[in-house]
This record gives structure tokens, C-alpha cells and sequence, in this order.
């Protein structure tokens, strides 16, 4: 079985245009970075390790020699590292006119339930928290520029739904579960804030993407240790994509003409890869009173969490 060819999406032409992108020291987060740096744009890529981050600037110039890329610190995992940041690019007035919420964990084949400094479930922060936090803070500055945010899920969302009465995974955990209920609780967020950008004036344009299955990534290992009879193994090899396939979805995203939100995925089969295009959205991500519920309960967390420091 080999594996699935996409075409490359035609990008504009983005000089003149900054788009910020978490999660682009690796993997499909990289390649994002790289497409829009070849089409011109200026990027500002937050990482948690600035080695990893010096090496995928390196390799972004490498098809994009005269691309411009700051490095900025971020760790999602910490609340006082996403506010800095936040509060950086405020004061700086930092023109963003793209932000591409991509990175994400998944500490699959680790039954130990982690939590982050601020008390939060891992995965629920890094995946979730943090970039609520993050677009909400820089939502003004977003607003005055016409900017673009594209939250990039994954097909476990597909399959979630928000457990309200255990959405850290605190009564039953398993990493698995987690990771797809930290993505669930993503796109409840980007359909939200898209309804709420609709209402007056707001600006902000927003549509939502999914890399599918992407073998040659960080996760794979993972993946595979738990696949003792190989099937998932030979789909994934066959069926999946690259990394510089999988960032597709998201740069169409990036780019489409089409009104928001809108949701982008590899359109090959079971959308575990193939060429990127509109499809189906998971239609428990757009329910809009369990939406308008998922953002109150980050505000509440953030004040809480907020308060805490305080006191």
C-alpha cells in the first residue's frame, strides 16, 4: 500500500503579511511555517525550546532563504509564560495578521495523569487553556487588524465530546482520552469565537483545519507501540500523509477565500490524508450553547487561577 500524494496549496502571495504559529519547532507545525514563509509572510514563532526553534528556522530558510522568523518564548503548559507573551506583543503592536493555534501533546503510552504548574490536566492546557488564553489576550490587536485564526484539531476530536463533569480527566484518564477531549474543548472554542466575531464588527476571521494521519511525526512511536498487530501501522502508511502534506489543511485555512468558519482536512480516504479541501465539520464542535459553555468555564478557570496567584 503506498502512501497518498497531495498537491501543494497555491499560496498568495503574503509579503507585508506576520503570522504567528505555536508549535513550529517540528513536525507538521514546521512545515506550516515553512509555506507561509515561502509565500512571503514574516512569522513570529513562539517555542518552549529555543534550540528546537533555532533548528526549524534553519530549515525553514532552506527553501525560504530570505524569510524572516523571530523566535518569541512560549510554554502553553504556563500561565505567566502565555501572559508575558501576550502582554510582549501588545506593547509591541505587533502586526499579526495570521495566528495558527497548531501546537498540541499527546503523552500516549504514559498512564501517569501530568499536570501543569498552574493545576491543570496537561493536555487540557497545553492543547486547550493556554491558547484561549493566548488569542483572547491578543483578541483586540487581532481585532483592529482584520487577523486570521485557524485552530488546528485532529481527528480525535471526531470522536469526543465534552465530559462536563470531568473535562481534566480527573475520575477517568488515559491519555488518549484526554488528548481528544483537550481537542474537543479547542474546537468548541474556535467555533465560538467565530460566532462571536460575527456579531458587529468583530473582524476576526476564523476557520478550523485537521492535519489527518501524519506517520513520521513524534506521535508514531507511540501510536505503533499500541498497535501489536501492525493494521493501524499499514493504514496509516498508506493512507496517511507527510508532514508537508498534512500542513496543508491549515495553509488552506490560512488562506481560503471562503467566509468563516470554515473546516479543512485531507479529503482522501477516511481523511486520514489526501489533498486538502473543505470538509465535514464535526458537528458537536459547532453546537453553540455547549460552545458559549467551554469558553465561560476557561474565563472561570483563568480567574480563579488568577485570583489564586493573588492571594
Amino acid at each position: 500500500m503506498s502512501r497518498t500524494q497531495a498537491s501543494p496549496v497555491a499560496l498568495p502571495d503574503l509579503r507585508g503579511r506576520t503570522a504567528l504559529v505555536t508549535g513550529a519547532s517540528d513536525g507538521v507545525g514546521v512545515e506550516i511555517a515553512r509555506g507561509l514563509a515561502a509565500a512571503g509572510a514574516d512569522l513570529v514563532l513562539p517555542v518552549r525550546n529555543r534550540v528546537k526553534g533555532e533548528r526549524a528556522v534553519e530549515r525553514i530558510r532552506e527553501s525560504a532563504p530570505d524569510a524572516r522568523a523571530e523566535l518569541v518564548d512560549l510554554d502553553l503548559a504556563r500561565l505567566d509564560s502565555v501572559r508575558a507573551l501576550a502582554a510582549a506583543v501588545l506593547a509591541e503592536r505587533t502586526p499579526l495578521d495570521l495566528v495558527v493555534l497548531n501546537a498540541g501533546i499527546v503523552l500516549l503510552g504514559d498512564r501517569v495523569r501530568h499536570m501543569s504548574a498552574d493545576g491543570f490536566e496537561l493536555h487540557f492546557q497545553t492543547n486547550f487553556l493556554g491558547h484561549f488564553a493566548l488569542t483572547t489576550a491578543l483578541r483586540p490587536l487581532l481585532q483592529e487588524r482584520g487577523a486570521r485564526v485557524v485552530v488546528q484539531l485532529s481527528l480525535a476530536a471526531r470522536f469526543g465530546r465534552p465530559a462536563w463533569d470531568d473535562l481534566q480527566s480527573e475520575r477517568h484518564y488515559s491519555p488518549l482520552r484526554a488528548y481528544a477531549a483537550s481537542k474537543v474543548a479547542l474546537g468548541l472554542f474556535g467555533y465560538e469565537l467565530a460566532r462571536r466575531e460575527a456579531v458587529g464588527d468583530g473582524g476576526v476571521t476564523v476557520h478550523l483545519s485537521h492535519p489527518g494521519v501524519v506517520p513520521d511525526t513524534g506521535i508514531a512511536p507511540a501510536m505503533r507501540a499500541r498497535d501489536r498487530g501492525g493494521l493501524g501501522r499499514r493504514l496509516a502508511d498508506g493512507l496517511g500523509n507527510t508532514p508537508a502534506q498534512a500542513a496543508q489543511p491549515a495553509l488552506l485555512a490560512a488562506v481560503t477565500d471562503a467566509p468563516g468558519p470554515g473546516f479543512f482536512g485531507p479529503t482522501g480516504a477516511m481523511h486520514f490524508g489526501g489533498a486538502a479541501g473543505p470538509v465535514r465539520p464535526y458537528r458537536r464542535l459547532a453546537d453553540p450553547v455547549d460552545g458559549a459553555r467551554m469558553w465561560a468555564v476557561a474565563e472561570q478557570l483563568l480567574q480563579d487561577r488568577s485570583d489564586a496567584v493573588r492571594a
